[in-house]
């Protein structure tokens, strides 16, 4: 039997699958919450956010990182079956259709108009360009992918002093870069960029670099999860309580003690701390261990979702809208609040007054929309695998 390191990956592991299934789902949960929840209330400040809503909006902080790091050891495991320079142009190409589609059809399906009034840019541009940056260190030995990921997550916060005006005419660069902020604003036009790709690509290289682990024998491969996973959150809790590097907002005592662990986990999505990272993706390496092996029946259609992620990010996001116009019709008699451009601080929709639903409706919402979308990705699923078109890969 050839040794582990020179046998060929899997092209698809259950367990990566599951995960990233998991993580689908929680972010239909925030998604939902953007579309019906209150936009007038910040389920992150602690002066005006409840427990529940601001676990709510912590649950689905895994999303983004986790997506991000399981799409870099998918690309890894891709070796399976593409060559290396093949590998490249995949990537390249579908990182550029990804920043097309966050531009497009994404941005139509958030806000059902296309008069660019108001432009969010958020994760497929981030996905999309860490993509295009991967096509580039996949001629690398893996280890450099890693090495890249690891310093650029553990350093990028030392940046964290230096704001977009500084470089003037520049700045948007900056923004780009990793300062989220306003790209462009004219009467009647704003862009705002929410996704700086620091460190998103660095999380990316970092999971190409995981996917290697994946060529070992199962004991080994366990055994290594379990560790930097515990390795990973333990790193959280300690770097959190020395309360001096890896996030720009240092926790606080606050008016219970339940707040003053709210404040502990209230960390900055944008753009990722190393404390962020280090607080989604430490559990989520215990996960892809606890599923290696085994997936539970409860979370089979988990491991159906996490094989189509893109069909069904595209999906969830039209069924919420259209579930959205027929709250607005059956509560205000028009549907024209859904397809105005919204102030920023409301996106995705202009909410009319009293729009605002409290949280068991924004549940019941979300389960629905998820038992809805079930079915279609199942067929998706199976249509892709039977096909085997490579155009149903950038889908």
């Amino acid at each position: 039997m050839a040794p582990a390191s020179d046998r060929p990956a899997r092209a698809r592991v259950e367990s990566v699958d599951v995960v990233r299934g998991v993580i689908m789902i929680l972010m239909a949960l925030d998604h939902t919450r953007d579309f019906f929840g209150g936009a007038s209330i910040n389920p992150t400040d602690l002066a005006t956010t409840t427990a529940p809503l601001f676990m709510t909006r912590w649950i689905t902080h895994f999303c983004a990182p986790v997506f991000c790091l399981l799409t870099g050891t998918g690309a890894y495991l891709a070796r399976g079956r593409r060559t290396t320079p093949q590998l490249s142009r995949f990537l390249l190409t579908r990182g550029l259709w990804l920043v097309l589609l966050e531009l497009t059809i994404a941005r139509f399906l958030w806000q059902f108009n296309a008069d660019y009034q108001v432009t969010i840019i958020t994760v497929l541009w981030a996905l999309g360009w860490s993509m295009v940056a991967l096509a580039l260190l996949v001629h690398f030995p893996t280890w450099v992918a890693g090495t890249v990921g690891c310093a650029m997550i553990l350093l990028h916060n030392l940046a964290d002093p230096v704001q977009a005006a500084s470089f003037g005419s520049l700045a948007p660069l900056w923004n780009v870069l990793h300062s989220p902020g306003v790209l462009y604003a004219a009467p009647g036009r704003i862009v705002i960029l929410a996704y700086p790709l620091i460190p998103w690509i660095g999380v990316m290289a970092a999971g190409y670099s995981l996917g290697a682990i994946f060529r070992l024998d199962a004991e080994r491969r366990r055994t290594l999860l379990l560790r930097m996973g515990v390795a990973l959150t333990a790193s959280f809790i300690v770097l959190r309580l020395i309360n001096i590097y890896g996030d720009p907002v240092p926790w606080s005592a606050q008016r219970t003690a339940g707040f003053t662990v709210l404040s502990f986990l209230n960390l900055t999505k944008y753009p990722p701390s190393l404390l962020f990272l280090l607080m989604t993706l430490g559990p989520a390496l215990l996960l892809l261990r606890a599923m290696d092996g085994r997936t539970p029946p409860l979370l089979r259609p988990a491991f159906i979702i996490g094989k189509v992620p893109m069909f069904y990010y595209l999906a969830h996001i039209l069924l919420l809208h259209v579930i959205a116009l027929f709250f607005s019709y059956a509560r205000y008699g028009t549907i024209r609040y859904m397809f105005e451009s919204a102030r920023p601080d409301q996106f995705p929709v202009t909410q009319p007054p009293g729009w605002a639903n409290p949280l068991p409706v924004v549940y019941l919402l979300w389960i629905t929309v998820v038992v809805l979308l079930y079915p279609l990705c199942r067929w998706y699923a199976a249509r892709k695998a039977s096909s085997g078109h490579p155009l149903l890969s950038y889908l």
